[in-house]
């Protein structure tokens, strides 16, 4: 049974209800709509925490998406997990192949910048500035791009590009 149909929140079921009538009214072909159900299970897996089951509903979502900007959200998401999960190598990795469908993604660019700071971080502990500096100056460029695309948000970001100087 898939997962919109088993959750328990009126909310859930509300949404289900309503994405159901969208897919019949909408003109899509059945790997779209299969592509879609699989995405919306993915997403409720995901907001309960069933990271697993999530992935499992995200790369079948993948295998049947067609459409670049579609699947850059689904790419996305997996990024969202493997962050989540620690597995930032991973987690970049989605951020770049959803970048890649879809440049207009600023979330991804501001959670790439996250990571590459958390790096910097690290390497600051560790005693190896010129690696810290270059995962800083990394942060800064995703974060520069994040800005540009939606100028009032980041303002914490915004405010470390000014303190280290990195802002143009």
């Amino acid at each position: 049974m898939p997962r919109s149909q088993i959750n328990g929140n009126f909310i859930d079921k509300t949404s289900s209800i309503v994405a159901n009538i969208l897919l019949r009214i909408i003109p899509t072909t059945s790997g779209e709509k299969e592509a879609f159900t699989y995405y919306r299970d993915g997403m409720s897996a995901q907001s309960e925490g069933n990271y697993a089951e999530a992935l499992q509903n995200y790369y079948e979502a993948t295998r049947l998406e067609i459409d670049p900007y579609d699947r850059s959200y689904i790419l996305y998401n997996i990024g969202l997990i493997h962050t989540s999960n620690g597995e930032h190598t991973k987690a970049l990795e989605y951020y770049f192949r959803a970048l890649e469908r879809n440049p207009f993604l600023p979330q991804a660019f501001n959670n790439m910048a996250v990571i590459c700071h958390y790096r910097g971080e690290q390497a600051i502990r560790q005693g190896d500035s010129e690696i810290a500096e270059a995962w800083s100056d990394q942060a800064a460029e995703y974060w520069k791009q994040a800005i540009a695309l939606t100028p009032g948000n980041y303002i914490e970001a915004h405010n470390w590009l000014k303190i280290t100087r990195r802002f143009d």
